[in-house]
């Protein structure tokens, strides 16, 4: 078995091959690095936007099981804990990708900057961008970030960045404006090191598509809860086939916006926040498969064989909305 160690000597030489190829064709390409990979969703709205424009020359992913399926996808597989590594060992790049983990700030709101982020996972952000100081920087998390702690928080990120000569741009968007119906609220920051007086969030995509173009036609029989205890006691709340439910544990939700309820990482911590549906052969959850096209994967994505549906879930509630990350992806290459 090739060891971790091994694949990384062998990424790094085909990205110093690759380098050299470019250098000597004179094409122009940007380099980025992905922070908090998990399974690739920033990199991958960015690579279809982007196409040949764009080199990945690191990621990172703490999560063993997300790095095995970020390797079955793109080839490469993920450094360890961020925390560990030396930013001086990380190419020259020209964007960095960041989904990071909102961690509480506990010392955030004194006004100190960067200071300010120490002991947090913005941190590891905020001294690779000191370091190599990229065009830009883009981030995304939760809604709630921006109001956390009051607000402060966010103003630390702000003026962490901005101290170091970049300037701001954030928008809250949804990915069920954006033609998937998914539910999702998420907080997008886009900081550009030049001196950029504008930039402006798409708005979304005209809407076409509603729950059923992401369904599968024919699923296995074991994700319908037919002849399952759990059968009885959400039979009678699951009525419409053109809309989304969830179990609660104790009762059952009804998506009445008839989209999809937000993907999430505890999906796969027993199941129980896995959107589930009623079709002509019963009432079912939605596969894995399911999620990550409610996430705005395409039938290219795979999940390693052997991988459990647990983590499988877990992934796909963690990830990030692709189509989303294209559209404001369009706009950022439009800048540059």
């Amino acid at each position: 078995m090739i060891t971790l160690d091994l694949f990384h000597i062998k990424n790094t030489l085909q990205r110093e091959t690759l380098t050299t190829s470019m250098n000597n064709s004179n094409i122009r390409t940007f380099k980025a690095i992905d922070l908090f990979a998990g399974i690739g969703g920033i990199r991958r709205g960015f690579s279809n936007i982007f196409k040949n424009d764009i080199e990945f020359v690191f990621s990172s992913e703490i999560d063993k099981n997300a790095q095995k399926t970020y390797y079955l996808n793109y080839k490469e597989i993920p450094h360890g804990d961020i925390t560990t590594i030396d930013e001086a060992n990380i190419p020259k790049h020209d964007i960095i990708l960041a989904g990071f983990p909102c961690q509480a700030f506990s010392v955030a709101g004194h006004r100190k900057g960067f200071n300010d982020t120490r002991g947090t996972l913005f941190f590891d952000v905020a001294r690779i961008a000191k370091y190599h100081k990229p065009k830009i920087i883009f981030l995304e998390n939760v809604k709630g970030f921006i109001g956390h702690d009051k607000g402060r928080t966010f103003e630390v990120v702000k003026k962490t960045l901005e101290d170091m000569g970049y300037k701001l741009f954030h928008e809250v968007l949804n990915t069920k404006d954006f033609n998937v119906p998914q539910n999702r609220e998420r907080i997008y920051i886009i900081a550009f090191l030049d001196n950029i007086e504008e930039f402006i969030f798409p708005e979304g995509i005209e809407p076409t598509k509603s729950i059923h173009n992401f369904l599968d036609k024919e699923v296995d029989s074991k994700y319908y809860y037919n002849n399952k205890p759990l059968y009885d006691k959400i039979k009678d709340d699951v009525k419409s086939e053109d809309t989304m439910y969830q179990w609660r544990r104790y009762y059952v939700r009804e998506n009445k916006n008839n989209v999809c309820p937000t993907l999430t990482a505890n999906m796969g911590t027993g199941g129980h926040n896995v959107p589930i549906i009623k079709d002509a052969k019963g009432i079912r959850k939605l596969t894995p498969y399911e999620c990550v096209k409610f996430q705005g994967f395409d039938k290219t994505f795979k999940f390693p064989k052997d991988l459990a549906q647990s983590h499988q879930y877990k992934q796909a509630g963690n990830s990030v909305t692709v189509t989303v990350i294209e559209e404001i992806a369009k706009r950022i290459k439009d800048v540059l």
